[in-house]
């Protein structure tokens, strides 16, 4: 293990490198503790401030972990989560067998709440309004993955099964559309990254200076007014987002205008 003092990298990108190809040969397995800073910086000639920087990037790319008073790990494998929100709809109108085998979905609170800022401009009204709000974490392999909630407006869910804290046998939207009386025709996903708040590092057990992914979800019927919001946070080291599509072939040759000259 050795670093290029002259070359244009930072040490501190050096030593990560090594490290994360380490990782790739399986030197450390996922799981295993990786030596102490102080080791790996003995090993490098290195100061420990530059080695805790190359922990620090690895931890933010998902390839390591820390654990207080225990160590740096290996993180296990990537979590391909595939859950932008078309596929809690799944391929037709029925339960999600897939994603119901692969994530656990606990209900943690149902009532009335403060509407945020992003919520409020879907739904048009003021930051603050009282909506309904369905708050949920998701769990795979006993890690949580996943923080969110749905938000309805309460004219639309008042005296119906949406406002009982109980978990469905069905999805939520199949749910609402028959409390509701309106049908999910339409929908619209807008994925952004930024830093947890301290509430939703707490929940995901990760560091605070860890980005998340955040998806704001908006379902409308047939009139494009929304019937659902929805917000999903996860942790992003450690989560993919996969979408399959098609691409349309090729448009056939078309004759040209039969009164276009030219030359």
């Amino acid at each position: 293990m050795q670093i290029n003092p002259g070359a244009a990298e930072f040490p501190h990108r050096q030593i990560a490198a090594q490290l994360k190809a380490q990782v790739r040969r399986g030197d450390w397995g996922p799981g295993e503790r990786l030596p102490s800073i102080p080791a790996i910086a003995e090993m490098f000639g290195v100061a420990k401030q530059t080695v805790q920087r190359a922990v620090d990037q690895l931890r933010v790319e998902g390839i390591l972990i820390t654990k207080p008073g225990s160590g740096t790990y290996v993180r296990g494998t990537r979590r391909r989560l595939n859950r932008l929100s078309r596929g809690r709809y799944g391929g037709f109108r029925g339960y999600h067998t897939d994603l119901a085998a692969r994530y656990r979905q606990q209900l943690v609170s149902v009532g009335r709440a403060a509407a945020p800022p992003e919520v409020a401009d879907a739904f048009g009204v003021a930051d603050g309004t009282e909506l309904l709000c369905r708050r949920h974490l998701v769990r795979t392999d006993d890690s949580p993955v996943e923080v969110g909630a749905s938000w309805f407006l309460p004219a639309d869910t008042a005296g119906t099964s949406l406002e009982r804290a109980e978990a469905f046998g069905r999805p939520l939207y199949q749910e609402a559309e028959e409390a509701t009386g309106r049908r999910y025709v339409t929908a619209t996903d807008t994925i952004s990254a930024r830093q947890p708040s301290r509430e939703e590092a707490e929940i995901l057990q990760i560091r605070p200076d860890t980005p998340v992914l955040h998806l704001l979800h908006v379902a409308y019927d047939a009139q494009r007014k929304p019937i659902e919001v929805a917000h999903a946070t996860w942790p992003g080291p450690m989560t993919t987002l996969t979408e399959e599509y098609r691409i349309p072939a090729p448009a056939p040759d078309q004759d040209p205008d039969p009164g276009l000259v030219l030359g």
